[in-house]
């Protein structure tokens, strides 16, 4: 596997080595030591997994200290543009995001470590996405930024119009007044 570095300390990108022939092809989508070796350190207790259509957007979303969530994000089905941003507190990148499109066909993985808030939009007809987290969910901690945050601004590469948004995930607080408790 290999693991590039982003311009976001912590985060990380893994592309795994894939055995493909006409049967079709072989992976390892996790293997402890090998994402120990590459810094990766986690204890994984919970994997999750989520199917939306195309133009769904979710996100942006965190939980606070002590239950903040490390998370290794793949995609098994279509193609996401996966988001996450620095809301570590004294970190040089503070209030910077990061995107890159996660599909069945890179077979890329994304690694965000805590202290940093999650998002991801569909860009194929259906996608499903899967990720390990290192801390079990909790909906008291939960928290988040608004998607269309104006100091964000993020480009989700879905129009608008075409934006399909949960009813929580619009009533966000924005970035700079969210309730964050991290520190670099």
């Amino acid at each position: 596997m290999k693991v590039i570095k982003t311009n976001l300390q912590g985060l990380v990108i893994i592309e795994p080595r894939v055995f493909e022939d006409e049967r079709g092809y072989f992976f390892e989508s996790y293997q402890k030591e090998r994402y120990q070796e590459n810094g990766i350190n986690c204890v994984f207790v919970q994997d999750n997994e989520s199917r939306s259509e195309k133009g769904v957007v979710r996100g942006l979303h965190y939980q606070l200290e002590p239950y903040s969530q490390s998370k290794l994000v793949r995609i098994i089905k279509g193609a996401v543009l996966d988001v996450a941003v620095d809301i570590r507190k004294n970190s040089p990148t503070f209030g910077e995001w990061y995107s890159i499109e996660l599909s069945d066909k890179n077979k890329k993985q994304l690694f965000i470590p805590k202290g940093f808030a999650h998002g991801f939009s569909v860009l194929s007809e259906e996608a499903v996405l899967t990720y390990k987290c290192d801390n079990y969910y909790n909906w008291e901690a939960e928290r988040g930024i608004i998607y269309n945050d104006h100091k964000l601004n993020i480009n989700w590469q879905v129009p608008g119009a075409e934006m399909i948004l949960s009813e929580k995930d619009q009533k966000f607080s924005s970035f700079e007044e969210a309730e964050i408790n991290f520190k670099f």
